[in-house]
Order: C-alpha cells, then structure tokens, then sequence
C-alpha cells in the first residue's frame, strides 16, 4: 500500500509531468495509478489528502450469516448425511423437508472461506490447459492453416477453400478451392508450399484446430518426413487459431465477396485468387506497420520502414514545433507469438534468433 509519503511524491511528479506538458491520464498511467485516485490525492498546493476510506465504519449487511447460523450450516455440511453432498444438492433437499437454511450461493462462500470446497473423489481433478503458443521471428517458422466454406450455387452447398497463412508476415503463402474436405488434398497442397517457399527440411511449425483432416494420421506422417512439427488449438477454443480465423472473416467481408454464392467452383477458384494477389500485394496490413505481407515476407519491408522513419525524422526537423511527443515507430516487428506470451519470454525468442543469423 502507498503510504502518504509515497502519494505526495506521486503527485508531485504527476504535475511536474503535466507542466511539461504531458496530459495528466498519461502520467498516472506510468505511476500505474488512475486519473480518479490522482484526484483524491491532490489536496492542492503540493499538499495530499489523507485516505479516510480505511477508517470509514461499514456496517455488516442485513442479510447476512450470524455466527450461530454459520455454525448450524457448518455442521449440516460435515454431518453424515450431507458430507458427500454438494450446496446445489443440499439446498433442494432442505427444502424438500420444509426446511431453509440459506442459499445455494452462501453456502458456497461459507465452504471456500473455510477452504472446504476442494476436489474430491478418485477422479482426477481437471486441469487447466495452457493456450498452445509459438514464436515466430521471421518467414517460414510458423504457419497457421483452417479450412472454410464457401456457399456454392443452392441451399446447403459448399466450396471448401484450403488456406495456409504465415504467421510472421501474414502472407498467404498457399491455398485451394475444392468441393470435398479431406486430407489428401491437403497434404498435396502441403507438398507444394514446401517446395514453392524453398524450406524442404528445415524446421517449420504448423497449426491449426482439430479437424478431421488436420489429425489424419496420413498428414501426421508427411510433416515427420518433411520435418514439420505439428500444432493444434484447445479442444471447442477457435480463437486458439486466430489469425487464420481473422483472415477469413477479412476474406468473407470483402466489398465484392459474392454473399450469395458462387455458381462454380471455377467461379470461385477465380475470386479467392484475385483475394489473394490484393491481400498479399496490395493491403497494407496494420499488424505488420501498414508494408504488404509480400513485402514483409521477402524482407524488403526493411528498407521501406527506414525510408518512413527518414521521412518523419526531416519533417520533424522541419517543423519541431508540431511534435510534442516521440516520432512514429516505424520499427520492423521482432516477433509474433500465436498466442500471448510473458514479455521475458519474447526477449529470449528474439535473443536467440539473433544469435542464430
């Protein structure tokens, strides 16, 4: 807790912030305090309002357990006949009996207070699984892969488009149009990327949810001998594959995607591909500072963010007194993780690419 020595040092830095001409939110952001407690604080004059919130009288509610009631609903819990039986079991049966003693909810509270509301029985307690994350630190590292339906001509039919996208660059570096969804197709697909992107053998991490076609054991078999390491989301957790997601639902709200479907497969062949040469050459995608992902995935965004930093650096020079705070970063992107990631962690990922080139 800040003591009141600690609070009159916040505040006096706040303001010395705010005459230099930061904005008081952006200060207290860095003292990780909010623009409201600031206000409490700031007595005026350098001086500091004392907190009176902890010396206030709170007055126990209503309806609350006295202690005898909670001795009673302690013993009902531990007694023989109810030990093994949960508060959603042991509320309606008191009330089968005419007998109400409390709600569902505070005899919940009343166990986990006294740390009675534990796992019990032979089964294993269930386990919280962590989201399934990687880091790419450029091209060709990790890829994300979905497959998603295209309404076809009539009512309850579709065209399967087969999409791999690259984490890093978010280019789109394969995809298909078929009218089945299996995973022979997808494994020829897989074939060719390999061998378009020139990355035969090296290491390479591919995700995607748990489709059927994705947990064949077929394509398990090619990504060993392509030395491909294999990456599922969580069971019934779609946003576990975001980016590909994300793609699609950039790709189906395009202005000319046809909402009431393709007549052919042909049809629809021909517009996935004119989707793809505008989002690899032509989108400034604003996850990777507004370069194309072709440009980004050829590394020749480089160049072209330097180029931006140059600019902005001369029209600072030009005119100082527009900028009050930092320049723009133009800075390439390091890293991109699958899913968050602990900032030390990202370091050390970075750390060791360096070190690898």
């Amino acid at each position: 807790m800040i003591d009141g020595s600690d609070r009159k040092q916040a505040v006096k830095l706040i303001l010395e912030a705010n005459a230099a001409g930061a904005r008081i939110s952006m200060a207290c952001r860095e003292l990780n305090i909010t623009d409201r407690t600031f206000q409490r604080w700031n007595a005026g004059d350098g001086e500091v309002n004392i907190d009176q919130r902890p010396l206030a009288e709170r007055p126990q509610p209503k309806n609350k357990l006295s202690d005898e009631e909670r001795r009673e609903a302690l013993q009902l819990v531990t007694s023989e006949e109810y030990v093994d039986q949960s508060p959603a079991k042991i509320v309606p049966t008191l009330a089968d009996l005419g007998r109400f003693l409390c709600s569902e909810s505070t005899l919940y509270r009343l166990l986990r207070e006294l740390e009675m509301n534990r796992h019990r029985g032979p089964k294993k307690e269930p386990v919280k699984r962590e989201p399934t994350t990687h880091t790419a630190t450029g091209p060709n590292q990790v890829w994300t892969w979905d497959i998603t339906w295209l309404r076809g001509p009539i009512n309850g039919m579709y065209f399967k488009l087969y999409l791999f996208l690259d984490l890093f660059s978010r280019k789109i570096v394969g995809w298909e149009v078929w009218e089945t969804e299996n995973a022979e197709l997808a494994e020829e697909l897989v074939k060719r990327l390999v061998i378009a992107e020139k990355i035969k053998g090296k290491p390479l991490v591919v995700h995607s949810d748990n489709g059927a076609p994705m947990k064949a054991e077929s394509l398990h078999t090619l990504f060993e001998k392509l030395n491909i390491q294999k990456s599922f989301s969580r069971p019934r957790v779609s946003n576990d594959n975001a980016y590909s997601e994300s793609l699609f639902s950039t790709l189906k709200f395009r202005p000319d995607y046809p909402k009431r479907g393709f007549e052919t497969i042909e049809s629809a062949r021909k517009w996935v591909n004119k989707f793809v040469d505008w989002y690899n050459g032509v989108h400034k995608h604003s996850a990777i500072k507004f370069v194309t992902p072709n440009e980004c995935h050829s590394g020749a965004h480089i160049k072209i963010l330097k180029n931006r930093q140059e600019t902005y650096k001369a029209a600072r020079a030009k005119n100082p007194e527009r900028w009050s705070r930092k320049s723009r970063d133009w800075s390439p992107i390091k890293a991109v993780s699958l899913n968050p990631v602990k900032k030390e962690e990202l370091e050390s990922q970075i750390k060791k690419q360096e070190v690898a080139t």
